[in-house]
């Protein structure tokens, strides 16, 4: 079985074909080619993609069509990272692609790169490397920015993206207007700066180690450092060795360093930036390992699509985003009892009425994520916070989610409360038709939800939903606990649902003796 996987890097487009044999564990690239485009040149200097580096792009894709008809691969995909997904006309590039090529472009969020890197990572070193036993954080490097991830024991809380790709740096440095040492302690300076921040927001559990996913320069490491022996993909770099390989940089020019270590100039040319960065991790580690593995996005994908790999089940996309949605109630101080009652009675409500409601399963995840969530707005004032709670949710990164199920997140969320959805509302009416009767439904299951812990208390432990004839909702509840409040905010609640689907909801309050 044959694969292959386009990938529109910021400086070059790689195509990489792999097989793997039925029923075999182990994948072989056959081809792996790769065409410099500069892209990230224009990208984060001026912000959009010229129509030339548009046509380039297509050419380069029409050779690799043709190898890939050599290789009789039909099952493609390509993919998209920091430079076109910060292009301001990035839609005009991808339909171009589209339209020119037939090759239908992914663009890949931070979180669709962690989750197959590590889903990898997870997959490759299960027999040497406890990835599930550790608290880790994971860095993929790429010539436009620095992708990274934060797992505790196997679980993704965290997911950002920096802008301190080697070809960025690079460009960077050329702009600068000192001296060789000046601008490689101002480039280093700018990348302190960036972890810095990365420090200020990361999750308070303690790391116990960094991973380094690099394809680019780990190769060359043996030049640079001829007495470290690299025989593995995962392997430690030291910070004394980190510190040789600064020092190596910092009287030589690109052309030197190119002609010493027999290098490309490519690679020549960027490599202070990756010691920098480097030097950076270390700095940022406090005594932690700092390993590398050689790998890349293509690959990991590669892997994906011929054997499968997926996390798992245990560590699966719903389980990710409610290790996410507990690590975030828990950073913003979320009253953890109760946001863990409304998320458990929504998901009771949800599965008895996705039936007659028209929902699907996985519709159930935005429910999920907003019943945890939807009290987070607290943080900033109580007064008006479900308000709040759509800001936040909606300046948040979440795990494999696009920017349109992020804001349909923070909507549902924010109708937990009295104020129905309106077009008024900038966010809801910014989401598309189609999506407005969806958090209508899912904002009706989370209002009877909130309504049954009106307390904050938990007093009602058995919920139970029955259907009739007619479709009309018997919630039966059993409890031993005054349940007066919690009726009468029902009482209120339930009519959106009501007034959804043309079905009465009947609350039944019964003694748990």
């Amino acid at each position: 079985m044959r694969a292959a996987v386009i990938d529109i890097g910021s400086n070059s487009i790689k195509l990489a074909i792999g097989e793997v044999e039925s029923g075999g564990s182990e994948m072989n690239i056959l081809e792996f080619l790769k065409s410099v485009v500069p892209i990230s040149k224009h990208t984060f200097l001026k912000g959009t993609i010229p129509q030339e580096i548009i046509s380039q792009t297509v050419s380069v894709l029409e050779k690799f069509k043709q190898k890939m008809k050599e290789y009789e691969v039909e099952n493609v995909i390509a993919i998209a990272t920091t430079a076109i997904r910060e292009a301001k006309n990035s839609d005009i590039f991808i339909d171009t692609v589209y339209r020119k090529t037939g090759i239908n472009i992914e663009l890949l969020a931070v979180g669709d790169v962690v989750y197959y890197i590590d889903a990898y990572i997870s997959y490759k070193l299960k027999d040497t490397y406890p990835i599930h036993d550790k608290n880790l954080l994971i860095a993929e490097l790429g010539t436009g920015g620095m992708d990274v991830s934060v797992l505790r024991k196997g679980f993704t809380l965290f997911t950002i993206g920096l802008p301190i790709g080697t070809f960025r740096l690079k460009q960077l440095s050329e702009e600068l207007e000192g001296s060789v040492d000046e601008n490689i302690e101002a480039v280093r300076e700018y990348i302190e700066n960036e972890f810095s921040y990365l420090k200020s927001i990361l999750p308070n559990i303690k790391i116990d180690d960094i991973i380094l996913i690099d394809e680019n320069y780990s190769p060359y490491l043996s030049s640079f450092l001829p007495e470290k022996k690299i025989n593995t993909k995962l392997y430690q770099i030291s910070s004394d060795e980190v510190a040789r390989l600064s020092s190596e940089f910092e009287d030589r020019r690109a052309e030197e360093t190119s002609k010493t270590f027999k290098v490309t100039h490519e690679v020549a040319s960027t490599m202070p930036a990756y010691a920098s960065i480097l030097g950076g991790l270390y700095s940022f580690l406090q005594g932690k390992s700092l390993y590398i593995f050689e790998t890349s996005l293509a690959e990991a994908i590669l892997a994906n699509m011929l054997m499968g790999i997926e996390i798992a089940k245990k560590y699966d996309k719903t389980n990710q985003l409610a290790a996410v949605a507990k690590y975030l109630c828990q950073r913003y101080n979320v009253n953890m009892d109760h946001a863990q009652y409304v998320s458990a009675a929504s998901k009771t409500l949800f599965d008895a009425l996705k039936g007659p409601m028209g929902l699907k399963d996985e519709e159930g995840t935005y429910l999920m994520m907003a019943a945890w969530l939807h009290d987070i707005g607290m943080f900033i004032h109580n007064r008006a916070h479900h308000k709040h709670t759509e800001y936040v949710l909606g300046n948040l990164s979440f795990f494999r989610l696009t920017t349109e199920e992020i804001k349909l997140i923070s909507c549902v969320a924010r109708y937990h409360r009295k104020a129905l959805p309106s077009v008024l509302h900038p966010v809801y009416a910014s989401l598309p038709e189609g999506k407005h009767i969806l958090v209508q439904k899912l904002s009706a299951i989370l209002r009877m939800a909130n309504a049954l812990d009106r307390s904050h208390k938990q007093k009602a432990r058995n919920i139970e939903v029955r259907l009739d004839k007619s479709q009309d909702v018997s919630v039966i509840v059993k409890t031993q606990s005054n349940f007066v409040l919690e009726k009468t905010d029902f009482s209120q609640k339930k009519k959106m649902y009501e007034e959804i689907t043309g079905n009465k909801v009947k609350l039944e309050i019964r003694n748990d003796a």
